[in-house]
């Protein structure tokens, strides 16, 4: 039986899709991926900003606003690049194949 977060997945569905439980995994190490990313990025961009604050003195609440902000955009770009890896896998994992990358077309 395949565990797909809380929910389990029936052993038929399983069955059909040998790759899903390589796939769920690579899909929550991608959100953990993420996540660190947000934790970290916020806290690179306090640091920093308190460094820029000592020659350009702004209120607190900017730099909250900003480090989250940072921090979202980065863990973002993180899962989405991850995701599409997995992504990937998963197309792999079904039909054998890795997908044609279309922004990588080789011409000669």
């Amino acid at each position: 039986m395949v565990n797909l977060g809380l929910s389990r997945v029936d052993d038929t569905v399983a069955a059909k899709h040998p790759g899903l439980e390589e796939y769920a995994a690579c899909q929550s190490e991608a959100f953990v991926k993420g996540i660190f990313t947000f934790i970290t990025g916020t806290g690179a961009a306090v640091g920093l900003q308190m460094l820029i604050q000592r020659r350009f003195p702004y209120p607190f609440q900017w730099h909250v606003l900003v480090a989250v902000v940072t921090g979202s955009v980065a863990s973002y770009w993180v899962t989405r690049v991850e995701s599409h890896r997995c992504s990937n896998l998963w197309l792999f994992l079904e039909t054998g194949q890795l997908p044609k990358d279309g922004g990588t077309d080789q011409r000669s």
